[in-house]
């Protein structure tokens, strides 16, 4: 068996945790910015207002949610935030339930989005942490690759599976959906070997904030394509009268597995930072494909441009972070890189939603592809501190 089957074999279980954690929240993307709107009444600025909420919540975590897997070992980590992504589900029953009165439901709304962040924030962080620990720092490219690779492929899959439940059952399938799935997923984590936590005392928090806000701010920057396409994409079909906007959501994130598949070996063979530079000019490119698309089938090529480019960006950016961490403090390390995105994503769904309300929802998407170009500019300032520190 080759080196890289092996790895990939060790990882299965990890990434089978991220899929199922992430096919919720691709469920749940599609759908729930047409039921805010059309059941509930609100605009743009809502809608960006509750999806934000999640990555709100997953920042205001992700640092806690990584030293806790160095402590309690990344096994107990996981299982928490499966738990936590099943109350999820619970409070959007009771959003449901107060759906006569539309400020109150989507006040829940984002209570719930803000508690299925935290749980994804320990999912995400303790399989990272759990796959470093399993096959070492040496593949870390393709730990972030793969496990990345299983959370968009349930993206892929949950938009399609989301949009069906919707509009079969409406938004109560989903929220069913939320509950079982998790439940399900942590009967079935609870057989796997542990890994210990931490022995040795952790790096001082602001010795790793040092290792990670460069590659951190390149990360958030590239991120916002994410953020735009899984919060605005379906409304940009409805803006323009096509059907199936669904399809965005998968087009995008199709073409990140593809990458990520095809080319996840590249950051760890070819550079992390020289990586992130190339694919994030691919990204923007995509965003501003979508915001010229004069027909759906350019504005589906434009998402899978964006989910390609975003593909290798992520673990581009996070090579650097693992390399220059302390190994016993890895998955704060990698909690607090994740936190990066997370900024992004909390900021950008409200401000995006601004946009969209003064200018027009393609207008988000060119706004959103000049911000991502920056990341490059990151990359290449990531690339000069390396040589400058070499020589």
């Amino acid at each position: 068996m080759t080196p890289r089957a092996n790895v990939f074999l060790t990882l299965a279980s990890k990434n089978a945790v991220v899929f199922v954690g992430f096919l919720i929240a691709g469920m749940g993307m599609p759908v729930l910015p047409i039921h805010v709107s059309r059941d509930l009444g609100f605009g743009t600025f809502v809608i960006g207002l509750i999806t934000g909420s999640q990555f709100c919540a997953a920042l205001m975590t992700r640092l806690w949610a990584g030293d806790f897997a160095d402590r309690k070992g990344p096994k107990k980590a996981v299982i928490l935030g499966l738990s936590l992504a099943a109350a999820a589900g619970a409070l959007y029953l009771a959003s449901l339930i107060a759906i006569c009165r539309p400020s109150l439901s989507a006040a829940i709304l984002v209570v719930g989005r803000g508690v299925l962040g935290a749980g994804e924030s320990l999912i995400i962080t303790g399989s990272v942490a759990w796959g470093l620990a399993t096959v070492g720092p040496q593949h870390s490219g393709k730990v972030i690759a793969w496990i990345g690779t299983a959370m968009f492929g349930a993206l892929a899959a949950g938009a399609p599976i989301g949009s069906a439940l919707f509009s079969m059952h409406g938004f109560p399938a989903i929220a069913a959906a939320t509950i079982l799935l998790p439940l399900l997923m942590a009967a079935m984590v609870a057989p796997l070997e542990p890994v210990p936590g931490r022995s040795s005392p952790s790096a001082s928090r602001l010795n790793v904030v040092r290792t990670v806000w460069l590659p951190g701010l390149g990360s958030a920057l590239a991120s916002l394509g994410y953020g735009t396409i899984l919060t605005f994409s379906t409304l940009l079909f409805v803006s323009r009268e096509w059907d199936s906007g669904w399809l965005a959501v998968t087009s995008f994130a199709t073409a990140l597995v593809v990458g990520r598949i095809a080319l996840g070996h590249v950051p760890d063979r070819f550079g992390g930072p020289a990586t992130a530079l190339i694919f994030a000019l691919v990204e923007a490119s995509g965003l501003l494909t979508m915001g010229v698309a004069s027909h759906p089938v350019a504005a589906l090529i434009g998402a899978g441009l964006v989910g390609f480019g975003y593909s290798l960006v992520f673990p581009g950016f996070g090579i650097a972070v693992v390399r220059a961490a302390p190994a016993e403090s890895r998955g704060m390390a990698m909690g607090l890189y994740s936190a990066c995105l997370d900024v992004a994503l909390a900021l950008s769904g409200p401000l995006l939603g601004l946009v969209g309300d003064a200018a027009g929802v393609p207008v988000i998407f060119l706004a959103s592809g000049c911000v991502v170009s920056l990341s490059a500019l990151v990359a290449v300032s990531i690339m000069r501190r390396s040589r400058t520190t070499t020589t």
